[in-house]
């Protein structure tokens, strides 16, 4: 099965999103991790309450904030655009995303990126679906 991180700085908001929704509409195409370079102590809370909203995903019973050498080798990495070099990590693949981040803005503004992330995972779903079907 395909491995994709998806990092972010404090893998607290867009890559927990992106985590979940990888997690609930993807499962059958890749495996979805999220990382960061620094940690919060929690999810952000409004990413937490939107999803579980929207999607019925309780972010907090399966993710916690982890850093990037907590999770296993990927191929796939997939960095939100938080703006900064992004160390290292060996991939066969990487894309950034170019997300605004949320945090602290309107639940409208918040649900926009959520939206967008939704989108992305399922573009990424359908890309990595034919890599798939072509190594067949």
């Amino acid at each position: 099965m395909i491995k994709v991180a998806f990092v972010c700085v404090h893998n607290s908001c867009r890559s927990q999103i992106a985590e979940a929704l990888g997690k609930h509409l993807a499962k059958d195409v890749f495996e979805s991790y999220s990382a960061g370079t620094k940690l919060k102590d929690a999810i952000n809370p409004d990413a937490v309450r939107l999803m579980r909203e929207i999607y019925g995903i309780d972010m907090e019973e399966a993710q916690r904030p982890k850093l990037l050498e907590e999770i296993p080798p990927v191929d796939v990495v997939i960095t939100m655009g938080c703006n900064v070099d992004c160390p290292y990590l060996p991939c066969k693949f990487r894309e950034d995303w170019g997300l605004a981040d949320p945090t602290g803005k309107s639940d409208d503004e918040f649900v926009a990126v959520i939206r967008e992330i939704e989108d992305k995972i399922g573009q990424l779903a359908e890309r990595l679906s034919i890599k798939k079907g072509d190594a067949r």
